[in-house]
């Protein structure tokens, strides 16, 4: 237990927390001399890889000098940041990563606020010094007055920190060390991380920090053993928040040493383990060999901001693409991620069969969801996104967030009336010698969907803006959605270009000449409030008189292409996202009596 160091790594979205633990697990020898290894190779999900950012909690471990350390990799984006709350109850401290050239943001701001307030005391890592314009003194100084601003303690304060290039492969104590290795980081971690506190001599106990599932095994509980050890066939007690207790069988146990997991006939105090043969195990669950009389307390893991529904896809395209078109078939698949993925509040609603509500964080912790599922083969309907609202003491509270915007001095103007507009309220401006604005906002969720396309429009693409949730605030009124209508197609058939020339003057088109539409599908954003019907399928009327070059001067812009966020994001309440394996498409809800007698036919498959 001494010999054993349990961390985590916390940052900013990148601010390159699974590059640096590329470079530790490289260094460590637990590959072979000829052996190929990826980049990010702790980002084993697709859609990891794809996004450039890490969704999932990850475990590891490296070996160095007769030190075993346990790391996690947690995500820097703050739709993810549930991974980040659950995990760090089972460490002893965390590498805080910040950006030697960005300073402290503001997913920095959070992630060291929750390890400040569970007591740990971390160590600061001065990452990517070896940007051009990277100054590392400047990021180390808003780093410490970072720690004042948040409470830190004396002892907190006085943290270690060193200078790091995930990317070089190199750490230093200080700044013009030799560039050598990552050596100084793994000493600073062994000297200054504690080892895991308890006793093997007292009785098994274990929280569970978080889920992992097996298609053979069903659900395995992860977590850190607080107390005693736990063999290979043991039985032991498993309590809920309830208060619930059942017997349990221990099936198998896995602890984690590089990118694998190693199975183990027993494990001790302080070692981070994956425990199969509990059924219907979850999170903040305790695990003893005695038979308690009180379960330890619950994690405290933020709650979900925002809801859609999902349902069938019941539009006239369906099955084109898709494997899985019954909502039997997406219920259970819905159903088996329910038992996967704890960070989602998956519902089934009794009054319409066909649809399921799912809960998150933000519109990409859901998309992320939804992406997978088309992947599968799957064909959805998804409504706009719902603000998740409570009440305490008879007075309707809803989710508030905290903005902040990084915008050229030229665009401020405009992007602080759109925000105020939304019932945004300004908690700082300020202009740099560069001419960089840096404004800070309270602005409730809904003020927030839809904005960030607007955003990145508004500022031409310059802008940076992140937001936090911040907490629950009264109901602050009605908020404008979209302003602009959208263009309705009329009739099923191809878009024709001739149509499409006419139309562009009246918007924005969603798609291109030749693509199949059908009736009620969106194909146009109205340059007016108002919707539009438009045949976009017409064609040119065919005579014996010749037109010389005119229809040669046909110019369509490009369409415009929505990604899942930008989809969901962008639709209104009498709207649906269809989404199938090769396309995303927008259509209204009931635009005729075709469309309803469809929906009802598809309720009944």
């Amino acid at each position: 237990m001494h010999n054993l160091r349990n961390i985590a790594i916390i940052a900013h979205i990148d601010h390159g927390k699974t590059t640096l633990l590329d470079s530790l697990l490289k260094q460590s020898n637990i590959f072979r001399s000829n052996q190929i290894v990826e980049e990010r190779m702790m980002d084993s999900y697709d859609q990891e890889k794809e996004r450039g950012i890490t969704i999932f909690a990850k475990h590891t471990a490296v070996e160095y000098k007769d030190c075993k350390i346990n790391i996690i990799d947690t995500p820097g984006h703050a739709d993810f940041s549930c991974e980040v709350e659950r995990t760090l109850g089972m460490t002893s401290s965390v590498l805080l990563l910040v950006d030697a050239q960005e300073g402290p943001m503001p997913q920095t701001r959070f992630v060291l606020s929750k390890a400040l307030k569970m007591g740990l005391k971390p160590i600061v890592v001065i990452n990517k010094i070896d940007k051009s314009f990277a100054n590392p003194d400047r990021a180390l100084d808003l780093t410490f007055d970072l720690f004042v601003e948040l409470g830190a303690h004396d002892e907190q304060l006085d943290f270690p920190y060193c200078f790091a290039s995930g990317i070089g492969g190199f750490a230093m104590k200080e700044i013009d060390d030799e560039r050598t290795d990552m050596k100084p980081l793994l000493d600073m971690i062994v000297e200054h991380v504690p080892p895991p506190s308890g006793s093997n001599d007292k009785p098994f106990l274990m929280q569970v920090s978080s889920i992992h599932y097996d298609e053979y095994l069903g659900r395995k509980a992860c977590g850190k053993i607080d107390a005693g050890v736990v063999k290979k066939g043991d039985t032991i007690f498993h309590m809920n928040d309830q208060g619930e207790k059942k017997r349990a069988t221990i099936s198998k146990i896995e602890t984690f040493l590089g990118l694998q997991r190693i199975e183990v006939e027993e494990a001790t105090t302080g070692d981070i383990v994956l425990l199969a043969g509990i059924s219907d195990i979850t999170i903040s669950d305790t695990l003893s060999s005695d038979a308690i009389e009180e379960a330890l307390p619950s994690l405290s893991v933020g709650e979900p901001t925002l809801s859609i529904d999902i349902s069938v896809n019941s539009s006239p395209f369906s099955g084109r693409s898709g494997k899985y078109l019954t909502a039997n078939k997406l219920r259970e698949r819905l159903e088996k991620e329910k038992e996967a993925n704890v960070s989602l509040k998956i519902s089934f609603c009794k009054e319409r069969t066909d649809t399921m509500s799912v809960a998150g964080r933000g519109e990409l912790h859901l998309s992320v969801l939804i992406e997978q599922l088309r992947r599968e083969g799957y064909e959805l309907s998804i409504s706009k996104p719902r603000v998740l609202f409570k009440k305490e003491e008879g007075v309707l509270l809803e989710p508030e967030e905290r903005v902040y915007i990084e915008v050229p001095e030229e665009f401020s103007g405009q992007v602080i009336e759109e925000l105020s507009r939304r019932r945004g309220e300004m908690q700082h401006f300020e202009t740099n010698e560069q001419g960089i604005t840096q404004l800070e906002f309270l602005i409730p969720t809904r003020g927030l969907m839809g904005y960030r396309g607007e955003f990145l429009t508004a500022t031409r693409g310059l802008g940076i803006l992140t937001s936090l949730f911040e907490k629950f605030v009264p109901f602050k009124g009605e908020i404008v959605g979209r302003r602009q209508g959208v263009m309705i197609a009329s009739m099923a058939g191809k878009a024709t270009g001739y149509a499409s020339f006419t139309l562009q003057n009246r918007g924005t088109l969603f798609t291109e000449a030749q693509q199949d539409v059908y009736e009620g599908m969106i194909v146009g954003e109205h340059s007016r409030d108002n919707d539009l019907v438009v045949n976009i399928t017409k064609e040119k009327q065919l005579t014996n008189v010749r037109a010389s070059g005119s229809d040669e001067n046909i110019i369509l812009s490009p369409p415009r292409r929505f990604t899942l966020e930008e989809a969901i994001a962008y639709i209104e309440d009498d709207e649906l996202v269809e989404v199938t394996p090769d396309s995303i498409r927008l259509r209204k809800i009931f635009l005729n009596e075709t469309d309803r007698k469809r929906e009802e036919r598809a309720k009944g498959r």
